[in-house]
């Protein structure tokens, strides 16, 4: 049976930074949701179990052929999707004996595999490809397509542990659900990190990182909520329980000091007026003194037992830091151009990695866009429709192959899906100055502070950060550059957010007075950033204007949050 042991699994990076403190843990089969806050060593532990680093103590064990799909998935964008699935090698032996050349070796590489190409489309099919070829290039597909491609190619080799970090990360409303039933269907041991609550409420059972240890909740998201708001009113309860006895224990501790006073004022009044012998008198003071000394001991060792018992109900209390996410003072006149796109288009490069392509439009349809005044625009589409692409013209990081883009702002600024503004290579702190030459050290360093990025964490390569922590030292950056933006454009800016920090980021953009573009199948976080125009773009129709969606569409996004794009589209 397969399975997974982890067995005082404790990690430490290079630097001296914990990240997970002797965890035990056995998964068998069946479906486990692993969250987390950010930066809490999620994506850490699925690359110890897959094998990818190694424990600075314990050990881990798995049973079975182990399949790991990261969180930030890289296949390479000449490859063919063949090759991605691993199944490249197999085909050509295919076409060997189809055209007559029937060699040992050929069979051998077959094997079993007749049916391999069937099987590949179909497990395609089953993801959302519908009708995509095996030659095409995986340059050609968008950020949701690589990864339910990365994912497709785990499928193909029938893994018994399969492991998965944020997968549903830029997929759209049918992919989503697409991937929803794929991982309902499978049947081995599957470990998914995520912040998708349809996800999770698709799992067996739920494990809590915190603190560098794992704790195991039955059932799916649904009951660990529950699970924990019962402990949480538990422990509230204990804490208030435990501040009681402490109160009480001091109000004793005066009063026996009180009464300790008198006897000793009496005693000295009565030695005084010669009562009683020297010695006796002595004798008297000596144990009352001992008396004293007893009874100050016993009503400090109970204060120190009542506070003791108040530090452990409180570290019972959850206590996530959020991030304090202070968007530069702005504002942009009601009636001033901020974005114009004059018939953009952009033409292909090359739909397969044995051709050149046919070198068409990316959209059928010219995309024409005028964006004016503090306009907060939320872009719709399914994957491949080509939304990262248009905010990246906008974002003058590409050139439109037809048309004009026009920015009528100072002060642009623009969060990538791929968050891959960072070097890797250098430190937090020195990334962030990039960007905010002037700024001083401590400016900067105050400003990562609130993104909880503090002491020597800023000084290690952005490289090791986890994809929330980059997510948090991108938009530090992002937001300590001058001048201050009057356009924010932000491609999938709850990927790597924990469910907590996406709260902030809400509370954040709702207050912002500049222009905003953002591209996201988050239906409930649109929402909740006060959008006031919905554009759907897909290669067919172009660019549309939409309608907002309805009080029935919002009520599902109270209820199913990670529910993705507008009920139309």
């Amino acid at each position: 049976m397969a399975s997974i042991s982890c067995n005082d699994l404790t990690f430490t990076w290079p630097d001296g930074t914990p990240v997970l403190r002797g965890v035990d843990l056995t998964l068998g089969p069946g479906r486990t949701g692993l969250i987390g806050v950010n930066g809490s060593g999620k994506s850490t532990l699925l690359r110890l179990i897959a094998g990818h680093l190694h424990p600075t103590r314990g050990a881990v064990q798995t049973d079975g052929a182990v399949a790991y799909l990261p969180q930030h998935i890289s296949l390479g964008a000449g490859r063919a999707i063949d090759d991605v699935l691993g199944i490249a090698h197999v085909r050509n032996a295919l076409r060997e004996v189809a055209a007559g050349n029937v060699t040992e070796a050929a069979l051998a590489t077959i094997g079993d595999d007749w049916d391999v190409e069937e099987r590949a489309l179909a497990t395609l099919d089953r993801l959302g490809f519908d009708g995509i070829g095996l030659d095409r290039t995986v340059g050609t597909l968008s950020g949701g397509e690589s990864v339910l491609l990365g994912l497709a190619a785990l499928f193909l080799r029938r893994p018994e542990v399969l492991l998965l970090d944020e997968p549903t990360n830029n997929l759209d409303r049918d992919r989503r659900h697409r991937l929803y039933e794929a991982v309902t269907a499978y049947r081995g041991v599957l470990v998914a990190v995520s912040h998708d609550r349809m996800l999770l409420e698709r799992m067996d059972r739920i494990a809590d990182l915190r603190d560098g240890g794992v704790r195991i909740y039955g059932g799916n998201l649904t009951d660990y909520d529950e699970a924990v708001a019962i402990e949480q009113a538990a422990a509230e309860r204990m804490v208030r329980a435990a501040e009681a006895d402490v109160r009480r224990q001091r109000r004793e501790l005066v009063a026996a000091r009180i009464k300790l006073d008198r006897r000793q004022r009496k005693g000295r009044k009565q030695a005084a007026e010669n009562r009683f012998p020297k010695v006796v008198a002595q004798e008297r003071k000596r144990q009352a003194q001992v008396s004293a000394g007893k009874l100050r001991d016993l009503h400090i060792d109970r204060i120190e037992a009542a506070e003791a018992q108040l530090a452990e109900s409180t570290a019972a209390l959850r206590d996530d830091d959020e991030i304090r996410v202070d968007l530069p003072e702005t504002s942009v006149p009601s009636r001033r151009n901020v974005v114009v796109c004059d018939a953009v288009n952009v033409m292909r490069s090359g739909g397969t990695a044995r051709g050149a392509g046919d070198g068409r439009r990316l959209w059928d349809h010219d995309i024409t866009l005028a964006l004016r005044g503090p306009e907060r625009v939320a872009l719709l589409g399914p994957n491949g429709a080509g939304k990262t692409t248009l905010l990246r013209m906008i974002a003058g990081q590409l050139a439109p192959s037809t048309g004009t883009v026009t920015l009528g702002v100072e002060g642009m600024r623009y969060l990538p899906q791929r968050l891959d503004l960072l070097d890797n290579d250098r430190g937090v702190l020195d990334n962030v100055a990039r960007f905010a030459p002037s700024a001083t050290d401590n400016v900067l360093r105050a400003r990562l502070a609130r993104f909880h990025l503090r002491g020597d964490r800023v000084e290690l390569p952005a490289g090791t950060l986890s994809g929330g922590e980059r997510f948090r030292a991108l938009l530090a950056a992002l937001l300590s550059a001058q001048p201050p933006p009057q356009l924010l454009m932000l491609d999938e800016p709850t990927n790597n957010l924990d469910m907590a920090s996406v709260r902030q980021l809400e509370q954040a953009l709702d207050a912002y007075r500049g222009a905003l573009i953002v591209a996201s199948h988050d239906l409930p976080f649109l929402c909740a950033v006060g959008v006031t125009r919905w554009l759907h773009l897909d290669r067919e129709r172009g660019l549309t204007d939409t309608a907002p969606p309805d009080a029935d569409a919002m009520a599902l996004a109270s209820i199913t949050p990670a529910f993705a794009d507008h009920p139309d589209t």
